[in-house]
This record gives C-alpha cells, structure tokens and sequence, in this order.
C-alpha cells in the first residue's frame, strides 16, 4: 500500500486542470473546502431549477423560473441614467420585457436583434400588470437551446463562483471521474438498488427532477453510504490494531469483589450486572479489551468501573482510574476509597500536585505493585510513572479524548484493557460515528433509591420569590448549587456573572453561606471553595458550569440554573444530576428569561417532562445537529460533505456492521472487495487507516 492508487491521480490533481478554473477561481473555490476535483465531485447541489418550455408566461405562478420562446420586439433605451434598459418581447400569448441594469448598448443589439426569435430563461415577476425577467439566466438561438438542461443543478456558492462557472468545473471533473470496481458488498447493492459509484455521481450532479435531490434518492443514499463506510472502516481497522496488540488474559477469582458487594447497602442493577459480566469477559480474553460504558447521569458507572478494577488486582494486576481534572479524580477517590477499603486493596491519588517525597514513595510503592489501583489525571502519562503490572486503565468523560490519546493511553500498559466511561447518553448514530472502534455496554437502569427530581421553568422576574424559597432551604440544613449563565465564550465575563451573583448572594443570605468557583480561579482555590462545600460549611455553591461533571454532593438538592434557555439540552441534563444523589427530595429550577425562542421553549419543556437522558440526547440531536451536539472543535467528528448522521443513522449502523464483516472475512484486504474498499480509503482520505493497514 505504498501510495495513492494511480487511477485516482487525476481527481487529486489541482483544480485548474478543470474547464473555467484559473488560480483566481482556483482560490475562491478553497474558501469552500474545494481544493481538488475530488471535492467537487462530493460537492452536490441542494436544489434545481425547473427549466422546462412552456409556450407562454400566461398562467404562471409569479415569481417563477419560466423558459420561453419569444419574438424580439423594441428596444426601449433609458430615459437618463441609472434607469434600466428595456427589450419588448413576444410569446406564444402574450408581451413582455426583458430587463438590464448598466448594460451595453451594442452588446445588447447583438444578442437581442429585433424581429428574430430567442428562447430566453430567468425569473419573471410582474410590476404594473407587465410581466418582466431581470437579466435573463440563458438567451440562446433557437438551435441551441437544447444546451438549457430541463432540470438545472444549483450549487452552493460563496462570493466570487456562480452557478455557471461551478456547473462547467463538475462536469469537467465528472469526466475525469473512472469508473471504479465495487466496494460495497453485492448483495447490499442489489437489495438496496443503488448504482454504481460512478453512475450515481452522474445522477447526483445532473437530477432530473427535484426526487433525485432528496437525502433518500438512490443515488446519493449510496454516496453517502460510501462517506460512512470509508469512515466505519477506518474505526475497524482501529478497532483491529487494538485487538491485534495482544492483551494478557485477565480472570478474578471474585474474592475482592464479593467483600465489596457485602459491604454496599443495596444490591447492583441488571443492567450493572450485564456490563460487569460484558466487561469481565473481555478482559478474560487474550487481545485486548476496548469498551465503552455508556451510563446515565446517576446510572452507578463508578461501582461497575470499580468492580472491573478489582479483576485487575485479582489476577494480580493493577488497574489505573483516569479523570480529565483534579477535582473529578479526587472525588472518584472520594467514591471509591471506602469500597477499597472493603476489598482490603490499597489506593491512592497521584496528579500534577503530588512532588518530592511523597510522589517518589508512591512510584516506588506503584513499580513495586503495593498500589493496586492508581486514581489520577493525565499525571498519570509522565514519563516516570511505571506501574508494576497495569492490567485495566479506566477514562472517565471520554469525548475530552480522541481515538489517538485512547492509543497513547493503551500503549502506557503494553497490553492494557481500556475501559472508557461517559455520562453523556449519546444517540445511536453519534456514538456509532464517535466510538466505532469500540464495544459499547449500555447502564439504562437507575439504582434503586435515586429520587426523580421536580423540574420547574421559573421566569427571570422572580428571581427574589427563588432566593426567598433558598432561605428557607438553607435554614432547613439544605445546600444548593446556583449556575451563571455561559456569557459568549469569554472566560473573564463569565467570571464577572459568577462574581456579581456571588456578591448578591452572599449579601442576602450572610457571610459564611456561600461559595464560588469559576474557571478563572486558581486550581488550589477552586477545590478549596468546592472541599468547603462537599463538608457542608457553605451552603450554596455559586459556579459557571466547571461543576457539570461527576460533582458529588449528596445533601445538595436544588440546583437553581440561571439563564437556562442558553445551554445545551444535554448540558442541562448533566447539571440537574447534580441533585437527587441524596435522600431528600430535589428541584431544578430552571430561570430564564422572557420571550424564550421556539427552541429554548422546546428544550427546557423536554427536559421538564422526561429525566431518560437517551431520549434527552436523541431530542437534542433532533434540535441541533451531530457538530453542535458535542461540540465540532473537539468532538473529532468526521466531516461529511453527503451523509447525514441526524437523518442517515440507520446507514451508519450498516456501514458499521458491513465495515467489521469485511475486515472479518479479509483482514488484510486482499480480496478483489477488499482492493476496492482500499481505493475507497484514498478516495476519502482516510489516510489513518491506510497506515494502519500497511503497518498491519
């Protein structure tokens, strides 16, 4: 696999080996992502316009494309200037005028001689009962009017292209086009009755009616099935890379495990018991576990990940807990000592903090394997940290992580079984296209004793009747949390709402009540304010959203979240599991303020009606779209130019299960399928897995 197959040179030549496109026009294109053929043959028009004959403009449904033959009458020159220059013409049925703004005299003469017929085309609106095209798209001799597609393609544009110039640049580079042999298995193909890749390029690009423009036209379903299965196949071969690093087999024996389980007040949920046993049987298996734990908001994730820890020392080994900051890692220590305590398994926190003597004795007692289970931040990955056996690395909040820092992570342990959790209920389609590569295990159950927590949407006017009713909670021993609004990305501004509500708050309900954390607070002072909290000395925590994951309070039962219509339904979410942790009843009041837009109403009342955070991430997708639901800058998210992942999830699950059947069947791709899926793996680019194979 040493290079670019050459049948694809030409479609990654430079642009202006196509008709029409100079370095001027060249330039233009790349504000559009357009930087060679290829682009432009996966840039598909949006709509068309209908440019079939009639006989007369008589009956149309003003404004309308219309394309008519007609007799070229007067030429009416404009009185004085700036005025616009008129051309009487006749249809079949009636009169009416072609319009030009700043238009040569001559050129004009030329191309409209009165007394001789045009077939012209353009809009026709209708000012003063006279019918009127502006500038007519198309004027061509009877001859050749056939140059005029029924069914004009238009394409997206940014300033400086028009339609003309990008309509002539994809034909060019659909002729370069080859015709190439088939990756998509022939079965697929055939039920699906999609064409072949370059037949369906042709479609796409040249519809011959508005059907062939939808998302579920043949065509360019199977061009979007091609984006989503050079993108699944690059997740399989990911996902073979891993399990072709051998991993050593990792068995319990249960004991650790059982102590646990007799020191817990409850029982786990079937669902903790179907991920433990899904997870256990990964690890017992020699390549090498990659898991996703997929759980809601108080779903029980961490005794599940504790539990899958304890394997790891059972079959003596250790296993490392990785949290994304300093606070979540010392609260999983917080969460987690006591059950260590229970198994009798030593435990210790290591982060950027940790210096001198005291880090030193706890390499020495990791290298020695005294520490069975490491809990930490990304101290964890410095060079220096040597770990005796490390059989399980636990991520917490993955989409902070990319599939690279998953490998980076993987090779610190050789042959490490990873285990990735998030708290973010992701709808099917995203995490097939974020977590491909991985097994995914679902908690859908909430322990027993997690109270539901009453939602309210309370208007920005009554802000004094809220701080009344936190008195009174205050009074009764309760704590609360009370969320600033995320001011236009700027960190400063932010800091300033929390500062102000802080300062009114502190006023109202005295001195020692009430604490704040920002992103701009030095790292010591932020677990000051939240350690101070947790021990119940302050009693409302006010804070922009650095609480939103994992925080663990469970006294805490309001959480008041201001200017809730701009956040994110999931962010919402994530925030009201905050409270309900403990045994008193909770609320959420949601502030916002009026008039709300028809989609912050739809999203604070779906989060008012349902606490299933499934269906809170599906509705999210609904309402935003895949980048803007984890965030494009670092959700690693592919770009697709055809596919759509809000409306083609069903596609992405075939690709997925196509992509690992053909990587099963050939893992090397040698097969005349598998020489083809290579060509497709250039053709979009998926120059990660392209490596992988020739690595492999």
């Amino acid at each position: 696999m040493s290079g670019r197959p050459e049948i694809l040179f030409p479609l990654f030549a430079g642009l202006d080996t196509l008709a029409g496109v100079g370095p001027k026009i060249a330039k233009t294109f790349a504000q559009m992502n357009v930087e060679k053929p290829r682009d432009l043959l996966f840039t598909l028009p949006y709509s068309g316009i209908d440019r079939r004959r009639r006989a007369s403009i008589l009956g149309a449904d003003f404004p309308q494309v219309l394309t008519v033959s007609v007799e070229i009458g007067r030429h009416l020159r404009p009185a004085r200037k700036g005025r616009p220059y008129r051309v009487e013409v006749r249809d079949a049925q009636t009169t009416f005028q072609l319009v030009f703004f700043q238009a040569r005299e001559d050129w004009l003469q030329k191309q409209l001689p009165t007394g001789q017929r045009r077939v012209v085309s353009g809009k026709v609106e209708v000012f003063d009962g006279i019918g009127q095209m502006v500038h007519p798209d198309h004027i061509l001799r009877e001859d050749e009017a056939d140059d005029i597609p029924l069914f004009e393609p238009v394409y997206p544009l940014t300033a400086g292209l028009t339609q003309r110039v990008v309509a002539k640049a994809a034909a060019t580079a659909l002729e370069l086009a080859p015709e190439l042999d088939d990756w998509i298995d022939p079965g697929l193909r055939a039920r699906e009755g999609w064409p072949r890749w370059k037949p369906a390029l042709e479609t796409a690009h040249h519809p011959l009616g508005p059907d062939e423009l939808s998302p579920t036209a043949v065509a360019r379903q199977r061009l979007a099935y091609d984006e989503l299965m050079a993108h699944q196949l690059t997740l399989a071969l990911a996902r073979q890379a891993v399990r072709r690093g051998k991993g050593i087999p990792t068995v319990g024996t249960g004991a650790l495990q059982r102590k646990v389980l007799a020191s817990l007040p409850y029982t786990p949920t079937g669902a903790q018991d179907r991920a433990l046993a899904e997870i256990a049987s990964d690890m017992a298996q020699p390549v090498r576990m990659n898991r996703l734990l997929q759980g809601d908001v108080g779903a029980g994730k961490t005794l599940v990940a504790l539990m899958a820890l304890l394997i790891a020392v059972e079959a003596g080994g250790q296993g490392v807990m990785m949290a994304p900051t300093e606070i979540l890692a010392r609260q999983h220590l917080e969460g987690l000592r006591p059950l260590a305590e229970a198994a009798g398994v030593r435990l210790e926190i290591l982060t950027g903090r940790d210096k001198g003597a005291d880090r030193a004795e706890k390499l020495g007692a990791l290298l020695s394997g005294e520490i069975g289970i490491l809990v930490g931040t990304h101290a964890v990955f410095q060079r220096d940290v040597a770990f005796k056996d490390l059989r399980l690395a636990v991520v917490d909040e993955q989409h902070r992580f990319g599939v690279a820092q998953r490998m980076e992570l993987g090779a610190k342990g050789r042959a490490a079984d990873m285990l990735v959790m998030t708290a973010t209920p992701i709808p099917r389609s995203l995490s097939l296209a974020q977590y491909g590569d991985m097994d995914v295990s679902v908690l859908d159950e909430k322990p027993p004793g997690r109270k539901p927590v009453k939602t309210a949407l309370v208007s920005a006017g009554r802000m004094d009747e809220v701080i009344d009713h936190l008195r009174r909670a205050i009074e009764e021993g309760r704590q609360a949390y009370w969320v600033c609004p995320l001011v236009e990305e700027s960190e400063v501004v932010d800091m300033t709402a929390a500062e102000e509500r802080f300062k009114h708050l502190r006023a109202v309900l005295g001195e020692g009540h009430v604490g704040v954390v920002h992103g701009q607070l030095p790292p010591r002072d932020k677990d000051e304010a939240m350690a101070r909290f947790v021990a119940g000395e302050t009693r409302v925590l006010v804070s922009t959203t650095v609480i939103e994951v994992g925080v663990d309070v469970p006294n805490a039962s309001i959480m008041v979240i201001e200017r809730a219509e701009s956040f994110g339904l999931a962010q919402l979410h994530q925030l009201r599991g905050r409270v309900g942790r403990g045994t008193a009843e909770s609320t959420c009041l949601l502030l916002y303020q009026p008039p709300l837009s028809e989609g912050g109403r739809r999203r604070l009342e779906v989060l008012r009606e349902t606490e299933d955070g499934f269906r809170i991430a599906e509705e999210d997708l609904a309402m935003r779209g895949a980048g803007d639901l984890i965030g494009t800058a670092q959700s690693g998210l592919p770009k697709f130019r055809i596919a759509d992942l809000e409306r083609q999830a069903a596609l992405m699950a075939l690709a997925q299960s196509d992509a690992r059947k053909l990587l099963a069947d050939d893992p090397k791709l040698e097969s005349d399928r598998g020489a083809a899926a290579r060509v497709l793996l250039w053709l979009m680019e998926q120059d990660k897995a392209i490596r992988l194979i020739s690595v492999g």
